[in-house]
């Protein structure tokens, strides 16, 4: 009995932040290099640092995994440091496998480091307005998790929404804080939903979790054996990378695709849930951020320079210029750099299509924005034309952008703010502001910045193809093969 009791006083918090979305049904905002998850929507803080930072004053908290994909991992490490949080480790997918791979995968891992760790699985993207509920509701969890339960969090639905799954409870376990599982339900129509909600024994299927890491192994060896095998060789196999744990790809791709819910929590007799009424909403639409945002006396939700006149119920964000209606109401309007998106509140929910619509088209707008984010700074295009473009490059203080060369473009450098070193073929040189070099196509180069300022450059592109995949790479501190 007292090593049970001193098990329970070691275990440890250890929030696991799922963060592999692409986020398409927020376009134009939201592209596949930088989704939703990432964006600061509601706040100057993105949806993925105020994930973690609403745990803060939770008891025996640890410092969060973060599973994410190859392409976002730069992301996920910038924006954890600009909020002072240290990861205990950022887990990179090598492709997606649902979140049973994905939360197996990061469970294996911190039993590494605690073998009493208790897992907070938690979706990057979602809102949740009142923080004490949320975190007493989470201290409510712990306490049966750490009784061996696995335990799923419930929103208390204010509507028969159709989009969301649905967990009906069952009998109240010990103290009435949680209930037993007594069904998984899918995605209803109204009608159904509406009885549902009615009966008031059905709550919304939040995608939270909470669970003791090994009894969640356990768990998975008895109903989903397959998938814990793959995920143990994937992390065996797995290579340390700077701050990345890069799991194997070729045990991790031979994991069945599966959720939580299905894979466990729809099996175990362990199940248990926890209402939660907190303010969550998944934000999973436009007419979603304009149930969560602050209206004005004509019931917008307006973001950036607007003008509006005789418009109402409407959900407006200026990106980068002004935007003015007459007449509108209930419609989102959303502006970016390169896009501008129009659609009834009713229709937005077919984004998706139109998403597949362009990429079908081939345009880029799905994939970036103007201005790209990389590891060591951004680059935002300003003109493109059939056989040039500009873009404005910005390079942090110490950043090295990779030893490379093209084989279908030159580049001419044109210095407007800070140190550049640059290097150019066997040539080093350091340029300031006002000066310029020429890269001819074939010539293998790098840019570096030794300054305590951010580097600003002009770059002029020119030749028969400018596509960022034309990049063969010799050197890169950042673990980027060619493209």
């Amino acid at each position: 009995m007292n090593e049970k009791v001193e098990n329970m006083k070691a275990s440890q918090l250890v929030p696991v932040i799922l963060s592999g979305g692409s986020g398409t049904r927020l376009w134009p905002l939201s592209r596949e290099s930088y989704p939703k998850q990432f964006l600061p929507i509601l706040s100057e803080h993105s949806l993925f640092q105020s994930t973690i930072e609403r745990l803060e004053g939770v008891e025996n908290l640890g410092s969060p995994l973060i599973v994410c994909n190859e392409q976002h991992r730069f992301l996920v490490a910038e924006q954890a440091r600009a909020i002072g949080v240290v990861p205990d480790s950022i887990i990179l997918e090598p492709m997606g496998r649902n979140t049973a791979p994905a939360t197996a995968c990061a469970a294996l891992i911190a039993l590494k480091t605690n073998p009493n760790a208790v897992v907070l699985v938690l979706p990057a993207d979602h809102v949740i307005q009142k923080v004490a509920s949320y975190q007493k509701s989470v201290a409510l969890g712990m306490a049966e998790a750490e009784k061996g339960k696995l335990v799923t969090f419930g929103i208390v639905p204010s509507s028969p929404e159709t989009g969301f799954g649905y967990i009906r409870r069952g009998e109240p376990v010990a103290g009435g804080s949680a209930f037993g599982v007594a069904q998984f339900v899918e995605k209803p129509d109204h009608q159904t939903a509406t009885g549902y909600v009615d009966s008031g024994e059905y709550y919304w299927n939040s995608g939270m979790f909470l669970f003791r890491a090994d009894r969640f192994l356990e768990e998975m060896e008895k109903w989903a054996p397959a998938i814990l095998s793959a995920c143990q060789q994937a992390v065996e196999k797995g290579e340390k990378d700077m701050d990345f744990c890069r799991l194997d790809p070729e045990s991790f791709s031979a994991s069945p695709k599966d959720s939580i819910d299905y894979a466990v929590m729809e099996k175990t007799d362990l199940s248990v849930v926890i209402p939660l009424d907190a303010g969550w909403n998944d934000v999973g639409s436009w007419s979603a951020l304009w149930e969560v945002g602050e209206k004005d006396e004509q019931n917008n939700v307006v973001m950036g320079d607007v003008c509006l006149a005789e418009t109402d119920n409407c959900y407006i964000n200026a990106d980068h210029r002004l935007v003015a209606t007459v007449g509108l109401s209930d419609h989102v309007v959303v502006e970016t750099a390169d896009s501008v998106f129009v659609a009834p509140k009713s229709q937005v929910q077919k984004v998706k299509n139109l998403v597949d619509l362009l990429k079908s088209g081939g345009r880029s707008e799905t994939l970036f924005h103007r201005k790209v984010y990389r590891p060591w700074g951004a680059y935002e295009s300003i003109f493109v034309a059939r056989r040039f473009q500009v873009k404005l490059i910005t390079v942090n203080p110490g950043s090295v952008l990779s030893l490379q060369k093209h084989h279908h473009r030159a580049e001419h450098w044109v210095v407007v703010q800070g140190t550049a070193k640059v290097t150019r073929g066997t040539e080093v040189m350091m340029l300031t502001e006002d000066q310029s070099t020429y890269i001819p196509v074939g010539v293998i180069h790098r840019m570096e910045n030794p300054g305590i300022i951010p580097l600003e450059l002009i770059e002029v592109q020119s030749g028969s193809y400018l596509g960022e995949d034309d990049i063969v790479r010799y050197e890169d501190q950042y673990g980027r093969a060619s493209t």
